[in-house]
């Protein structure tokens, strides 16, 4: 077991949800699961890309909120499409900057490399110009950071 892992509290649906985060990331497993006596889910572990998370059916008295994001490194724009999109998917919703909502809630951060890039360019013109542009968006573009990077 990790020294931290993230817990994940959701209201009836831990099965469902943890279906849903391994159909979605290629590198993720299942890998333990309590049943309670009427065979719901009531405690569960899983893995996704290496990060271990563990999670549990406790009811509705909590929610989850912004306050805690789960950021998912994307190489590329092919990869930041393909994330968006599922997170997005069947009641999903768009946030500003990169941040969205899943069905569940639960607030993902879609960054492409290439941001991380550009913001940390040593000219704070091009780096400011980006930010600008980035500050406009909900889901990142790629390409029009690189436009707003080399205006001239």
């Amino acid at each position: 077991m990790n020294k931290i892992t993230p817990f994940l509290w959701f209201d009836d649906n831990l099965e469902e949800a943890m279906n849903y985060y391994t159909s979605i990331f290629k590198n993720s497993k299942v890998t333990n699961v309590n049943k309670m006596p009427d065979g719901k889910y009531m405690v569960a572990s899983f893995e996704i890309e290496g990060q271990k998370f563990q999670a549990i059916n406790g009811g509705p008295m909590f929610k989850f909120t912004e306050a805690i994001s789960m950021s998912v490194d994307c190489k590329d724009q092919e990869e930041v499409d393909y994330y968006w999109n599922k997170l997005t998917c069947n009641g999903g919703a768009e946030s500003q900057c990169g941040w969205l909502k899943d069905k569940y809630g639960l607030s993902w951060q879609i960054i492409p490399r290439r941001l991380i890039e550009l913001m940390g360019d040593k000219n704070p013109a091009k780096a400011k110009r980006v930010m600008d542009e980035m500050l406009k968006m909900k889901k990142i573009i790629v390409k029009d950071l690189e436009d707003a990077y080399n205006e001239k």
